[in-house]
């Protein structure tokens, strides 16, 4: 790694809900952070048309705006938002180091917030992405966007536990909820496929795939296959990918500890430590249960205020 071209207190990989509001605890504590914004300004909520479940928007909120905002307040503490994105990192030793732009730039800091989030797991069809981008009825977030479907007919893929959790939470407001599994049985625990086989407005579709999200810019429908090659259509207004998320940190393997799937772990419970001194995660990027904005904004703050602790423990703040 090269040398480093400017030397900060607080270093902030990634925004969204998790890194600006890290930046916003960090500015008034007077830590003066860097927060490089990642590939993806604003994180996921930026992909999403309304946001109607983040406390203070009472008539709900566009996802960009809404990002728009966070950043304009981390702003006005003047919090340095840079756009770029980390390459490398080297977390050995009490100052760390991290390259952006591909060694374009390399900051160390006496302490880093990592808010690099987690990206959804996508079927890959081309009408799937249309409609996801147009906020057309695609989505990877039931409790997010379920009850803009509210009494309306929908189709979830997905057959872990995760999935179930959803296709159940959809149950609740939606008349009729197909739940389409690719195998022929279920990935999920034998007490959530239990409460899903319960719920008599879910329909479990095993040995399915989905070939087609129908409509024009709206869904409309959906065209299934089953593994003898039959196609048929269902009628449903919404579509849901629930196949899981990848957490955003392959630049951190070997630096800090991750679990199997790469989620950051934890160091100790009700806190923002990793197992780095000095470094702190926020957001989905450690979140594998609720991934919510709300949620994902309050881990940010634990992180911002622990690592206020840690530099003042350190005599360096």
């Amino acid at each position: 790694m090269s040398e480093a071209n400017e030397h900060v207190k607080c270093l902030i990989i990634g925004s969204g809900p998790a890194g600006y509001t890290a930046a916003i605890y960090a500015a008034r504590a007077d830590m003066k952070p860097v927060l490089y914004q990642g590939l993806q300004p604003g994180g996921q909520l930026t992909e999403t048309t309304d946001v109607d479940n983040f406390p203070g928007y009472p008539d709900g909120v566009n996802g960009t705006a809404m990002m728009a905002d966070l950043e304009t307040q981390a702003r006005r503490f003047d919090t340095d938002v840079r756009n770029g994105w980390a390459t490398a990192v080297d977390f050995i030793g009490s100052v760390h180091r991290v390259e952006f732009d591909g060694g374009a730039h390399v900051v160390t800091a006496d302490s880093v917030i990592i808010s690099t989030g987690a990206s959804a797991k996508w079927l890959g069809l081309e009408s799937e992405q249309k409609f996801k981008e147009n906020g057309g009825g695609v989505s990877a977030c039931a409790v997010c966007d379920g009850f803009f479907y509210k009494g309306q007919d929908v189709a979830i893929v997905g057959a872990g536990d995760s999935a179930c959790e959803e296709a159940s939470y959809l149950a609740k407001l939606c008349n009729k909820v197909y739940m389409i599994v690719r195998r022929d049985q279920m990935r999920a625990s034998r007490a959530m496929q239990n409460r899903v086989n319960g719920i008599d407005n879910i329909e479990v579709l095993y040995n399915t795939s989905t070939d087609e999200v129908l409509g024009d810019d709206t869904v409309t429908g959906v065209r299934v296959v089953n593994t003898s090659g039959e196609k048929h259509e269902l009628e449903i207004q919404g579509f849901f990918v629930a196949i899981g998320h990848t957490p955003n940190t392959d630049i951190f393997k070997g630096q800090i500890d991750l679990d199997p799937e790469g989620y950051i772990i934890q160091a100790a419970p009700g806190t923002g430590a990793t197992n780095i001194e000095g470094v702190f995660w926020s957001g989905d990027c450690a979140d594998r249960t609720y991934r919510q904005a709300v949620t994902a904004a309050g881990s940010g703050c634990a992180a911002a205020l622990d690592a206020e602790r840690y530099l003042a423990a350190k005599g360096l703040h």
